[in-house]
């Protein structure tokens, strides 16, 4: 694997380790999630100016429902956090969906779905859903973004839709998220030791949400998209993935299968960049820089390209 490069994110992963150490797998899950939420309190930054949020239950799920003061009306943003699927929640994310927010100029609702190992797959995906149906309900335009495991949930989420045919998306914003694909061989070989995420990671937090092999839920496409079959008619997607990560090659395949289907998935490859570098956005360039187009892209959607 490549040495980290940039000042800003050796600083960042030195941080980071402070609170969760690369072996925070081999702890409890009570300890996982009380480290995970020292990490994000640790980084967290105000809201930007005209910024503000409100905290709400939709069908019993937890959610935070963000506003600028120039929201953009028929829009919504629906937001699913990452932490594989077992830690983070509302507070960890906070700083970076109002961020996202300010920029864009749309609402955004986050969800604060249910985690495993209390509650396997598919609990996340319908706890999303409820969500998306809320929104759709609400706006004309649904934008859906999340990073890792939550960018995992907003592509399960854009197929649903599809499928189903509720509501309108306007564009995906899937961030260093895991597709399905089989964590052997590729990144999974060569950025299996990758600081931020290791592809024993990958493999305890498939598990733990999946539920150990075999299982039926291994099998399905809203567990792991990659296994879809059709992908035409899906919405267009911007992905990003960090070089420096396991799941590099998930972020490839994923939008390699969604162009040749005819969608328009442009996906932004960051040779800098760590599995989780949102949290760096302030201390490292090319962490800012990637969120900003990530921020961009967002935006984009939202205005339907103007």
């Amino acid at each position: 694997m490549s040495e980290l490069k940039d000042p800003g994110l050796k600083a960042f992963v030195a941080e980071t380790e402070r609170f969760y150490p690369p072996d925070a797998v081999m702890m409890t899950i009570a300890e996982q999630r009380s480290c995970y939420d020292a990490l994000c309190a640790h980084f967290l930054k105000p809201y930007p100016e005209g910024v503000s949020a409100e905290d709400l239950e939709i069908s019993g799920i937890p959610v935070r429902h963000y506003t600028p003061s120039n929201a953009l009306p028929d829009v919504m943003i629906v937001y699913a956090h990452g932490g594989g699927f077992v830690v983070g929640g509302l507070d960890s994310h906070d700083d970076i969906c109002a961020e996202i927010v300010a920029f864009a100029g749309c609402q955004l609702v986050a969800v604060d779905y249910r985690l495993a190992p209390e509650h396997l797959f598919p609990a996340a995906v319908d706890d999303c859903w409820a969500v998306y149906e809320w929104a759709a309900a609400r706006a004309g335009r649904i934008v859906l973004a999340g990073d890792s495991a939550g960018a995992k949930l907003s592509a399960a989420i854009a197929i649903k839709a599809r499928d189903e045919g509720v509501g309108t998306v306007a564009g995906q914003v899937l961030i260093y998220g895991a597709y399905g694909g089989e964590p052997e061989g590729g990144s999974y070989d060569t950025m299996a030791n990758a600081p931020g995420l290791t592809t024993e990671d990958v493999k305890f937090y498939s598990e733990v949400y999946f539920g150990k092999r075999p299982n039926p839920n291994w099998d399905n496409k809203l567990a792991r998209p990659l296994l879809e079959t059709d992908f035409s008619g899906l919405a267009p997607a911007f992905i990003v993935a960090a070089e420096l990560d396991p799941l590099l090659d998930d972020s490839i395949r994923y939008a390699e299968v969604l162009n040749a289907a005819g969608v328009n998935a442009q996906v932004r490859t960051e040779p800098e960049l760590i599995h989780g570098y949102l949290r760096a956005r302030h201390m490292s360039e090319p962490a800012g820089e990637s969120f900003a187009a990530i921020c961009r892209a967002v935006k984009d959607f939202c205005h339907g390209g103007d």
